[in-house]
This record gives C-alpha cells, structure tokens and sequence, in this order.
C-alpha cells in the first residue's frame, strides 16, 4: 500500500479548517432550512462550507475532481477525487446538537486513501489516510478489542434510516449487541476510531457520507466494508458495516447476512 502523498494530507487539513469558522458563525442561529429532493435538509452552512473547500481544491490542484454533497460532481473520473460532506448530520447541525462532522476525502482511483472527520464545535478532528496512522488532534487514536457481539456497543443513526430490506438486518443487530445507540451520525464512526464504540452499522448511504470514514477507521486498527465484506469505494452500495474488533466484524457480517 503506498502511502498518501504528504502534500494531500496537508491540503486536507486547509480544507478543514476553511469549513470550520463557516460552521461556527451558523451553529446555533436562527439559519434557515431547505428541503432537497429527497427530502433532507440543507443550510446556507452546508453550502458555504462546501464551497469554501471546493475553492481550495480548485486553486491547488484544479486537475483532481470533485464529488460534494451539496454542490455536485465535477471531474469525477480523475485518477484523485476529493468527496466533500460540509456537514454530516444536517439534523442535528439545526436542532443545536455538536454531533455532525464536516467529511473530506480523497479517493484515488475509486478507492479512499486519505480521510478527515472534523467537529468543528469541539475542535475535534480525526485524520487517517495510508501510511498516515489515525489521529486526534495530532495524538495516536486506536479502536479497543471486543470479540463479541454480546459485548458490544453498537450505533448506527436511526432505524428510519434503514428501509424494508434492510431493516431487520439491523434489528438482528441490536439484538445480538449488548447496548444498541442511536443519534450521532459520522460521529459515532469516530467514537469507534477512539475505541469508545465498538461497531457501526448503517445503509443507504451515498459516497460523501462514507468515503471519509475508511481511512479513518482502518488506520486505527479497524475494519470497514459493505455488508458483503467488499471494501468501499465510491461506487459502492451504501450499506456500511465497521468495528474496532476484526472478529466482531467478522460475527457481525454473518448477522446481517441472516
């Protein structure tokens, strides 16, 4: 596995800390809230924040694309794709909750080589990337062992997230687990690289929700796929299955396969 290059990590973190004083000036205000098609909201946040990286990315390195949440996909067969979520947790960013996260990636070739979950609120911000071990505000961060799903913690952000086909798969979870949770979105993903959270189960989810959470995950120790056992690319189905605990995962795989 080459490890990513040194100057994209760097840029990375510009990203992030272009999206933070955007996130700080709304949170907690009176910001108005739009529906998109699909019925999730969005803020004058997400957009601003979003096009605030975007900028960088396109002053820095205007050959590598870009796949955003809020403002579209442009170059997005570049050998480097950067894959943009200003705020992962909209619904929580709106009801005043520090529980969303601003996700930057960087995929090469499809696959996600370098990611950022950052918590703008609480100054927090996890950074992987390969060749590059997990970080917390610059200190090591290590998932903890857990060889079984009865001793477990599990989240994922909500039931009403999953839809019929996937739904029991995930009440197989909560059953098998010792304390299903519920709520934090890209946070929870985090939880788990500091080794707080032992598994995270979700579906539906699009590219920008996922793609920062793989090297962020697998550089501290843990294991993320699809519910197949399939690593995650930006093509991949949106059904995300990540633990601390290879053999955890491993158990967890074999319960929502039924």
């Amino acid at each position: 596995m080459t490890a990513c290059p040194s100057e994209f990590i760097a840029l990375a973190e510009r990203l992030a800390e272009a999206a933070r004083p955007v996130i700080r000036k709304y949170f907690r205000t009176p910001v108005a809230v739009d529906d998109k098609p699909d019925d999730s909201p969005v803020t004058i946040a997400d957009r601003e924040a979003e096009a605030a990286m975007r900028l960088l990315i396109a002053e820095t390195y205007p050959q590598h694309g870009i796949l955003g949440e809020e403002h579209g996909r442009h170059n997005v067969d570049a050998e480097w794709v950067w894959v943009l979520d200003p705020i992962d947790g909209t619904k929580a960013f709106i009801t005043g909750k520090p529980s969303f996260g601003t996700l930057i990636a960087l995929a090469h070739r499809g696959r996600p080589v370098l990611g950022i979950i950052d918590q703008a609120i609480l100054g927090e911000r996890w950074l992987g990337a390969d060749g590059h071990p997990t970080t917390l505000n610059g200190a090591p961060a290590r998932v903890r062992d857990c060889d079984a799903l009865a001793k477990a913690y599990a989240y994922t952000t909500g039931p009403e997230f999953f839809d019929a086909a996937t739904l029991p798969a995930w009440n197989r979870i909560a059953a098998s687990v010792k304390q299903p949770r519920y709520g934090c979105d890209c946070y929870a993903y985090a939880l788990l690289a500091s080794g707080f959270v032992d598994l995270v189960v979700e579906a539906g989810l699009k590219p920008y929700d996922y793609s920062a959470l793989v090297p962020v995950i697998a550089n501290a120790g843990g294991t993320v796929t699809d519910w197949n056992g399939a690593p995650l690319t930006i093509h991949s189905d949106g059904r995300v299955c990540a633990a601390g605990d290879a053999r955890l995962h491993a158990q967890a795989l074999k319960v929502l396969a039924g």
